[in-house]
């Protein structure tokens, strides 16, 4: 299994432990972070090493993507692996898939390159290398299946790993006099360079309007507390670091500042409303302009289909812009429990949980086509 950032780390856990449940003597062994490491994976290349947000990020971590590349491909030439599970991260994983294929060991990606975003022409690529595709955003199916490929729509894992905190919004509804602000600038430790301290200058403009403004910043696994804390500690508002605890943290907040990624997602099916930062290297983000065909860049109005919640990108997300459209959200509250009734259609519209069970069930039979994994034993009858 092969998770390269920190949001694929805990859904490949989910995964795992799905798989395991039905089929108690598989082992996995991969790439991946503390959460598939909890949940039973030898971690042959840890996913903090490779997180990277564009193409200049990507030159600075070039020499351990090599390297972990190596570490893969020699171990599926050794172990010769009975299913090979790729999350996300599609170049790489598209280059492992073909050592794979080369290696005749069965291929399934689970969470979609989105190649419906940009450089479409992957999609041949993915069709030679990918044996079986599990996606997990509503309109990826018709796309890839109108293409030829053997994909299946299981929903997305945030609903699973959200399961126990999803609440009822009450975020939109009353005057807001004391307001908590979530601030969720990332996974990764350039991108958090960037952002972090727009958002906390946004937060310190809001504060002449609320005096008694607090913040709370829910910590990814990749990054150290103490990192964040060289940010926080100049801040003149008070700044709750939460360890893991994102969905807890969430349910507190009226509004979010929130980076581009996956983490819009968990701010949606929360029901927080939100203003979403995108901000890159010049030149990643040039390039991007000329390759990326989507109108949006945050997934939330992607799924939505029309503009959810505002976008503040590039040389847009300043500080000033920032506390501009968060203080339109807390000092209004129809505008606040609009967004709120919004946002719970789109977590409608991811499906009604059970992704990583279907995914599992997915990987079971592919395994089993190999004569692996009959109810935990191989095909002799030996237990693995």
């Amino acid at each position: 299994m092969v998770a390269g950032e920190a949001s694929a780390d805990l859904h490949g856990a989910y995964l795992v432990k799905a798989v395991k449940r039905l089929c108690p003597g598989v082992d996995f062994r991969g790439i991946g972070g503390s959460h598939m490491a909890e949940a039973g994976v030898e971690i042959l290349v840890p996913s903090s090493s490779m997180a990277v947000v564009g193409l200049t990020e990507a030159a600075n971590r070039f020499h351990s993507i090599v390297k972990a590349a190596r570490i893969m491909k020699s171990a599926m030439k050794r172990l010769h692996p009975d299913l090979l599970i790729l999350i996300d991260y599609p170049e790489f994983n598209l280059y492992l898939a073909r050592i794979a294929k080369g290696l005749r060991i069965p291929v399934l990606y689970y969470i979609s390159p989105q190649v419906w975003a940009w450089r479409r022409g992957r999609t041949k690529k993915i069709a030679r290398r990918v044996d079986r595709m599990a996606v997990i955003l509503p309109f990826e199916e018709s796309f890839y299946r109108k293409r030829g490929l053997n994909v299946d729509y299981v929903g997305h894992p945030l609903l699973d790993e959200a399961a126990s905190d999803l609440p009822f919004p009450s975020t939109g509804a009353g005057r807001v006099e004391h307001p908590v602000i979530g601030l969720l600038p990332g996974s990764r430790e350039d991108e958090i360079r960037k952002i972090l301290p727009v958002m906390i200058q946004a937060a310190e403009i809001l504060k002449a309007h609320y005096p008694d403004i607090r913040c709370t910043l829910p910590l990814a696994r990749t990054i150290e507390r103490g990192f964040v804390e060289t940010f926080v500690r100049r801040a003149s508002v008070a700044v709750d670091i939460r360890e893991k605890d994102v969905h807890g943290a969430l349910r507190e907040c009226h509004v979010a500042m929130v980076t581009s990624g996956t983490v819009t997602l968990d701010t949606a099916i929360m029901g927080v409303p939100m203003v979403v930062l995108y901000k890159v290297a010049p030149f990643s983000y040039w390039l991007g302009k000329k390759l990326v065909k989507v109108p949006y860049i945050s997934l939330v109005n992607l799924i939505a289909g029309e503009k959810v919640v505002t976008e503040l990108i590039q040389d847009e997300a300043t500080a000033e812009r920032l506390a501009e459209e968060a203080l339109l959200l807390l000092q209004d509250e129809a505008n606040r429990r609009a967004m709120t009734t919004r946002l719970m259609k789109i977590r409608d519209l991811l499906g009604k949980g059970g992704a990583s069970q279907r995914t599992a069930a997915i990987a079971i039979e592919m395994m089993t086509q190999t004569g692996r994994c009959l109810n935990g034993q191989d095909s002799s009858g030996s237990r693995r």
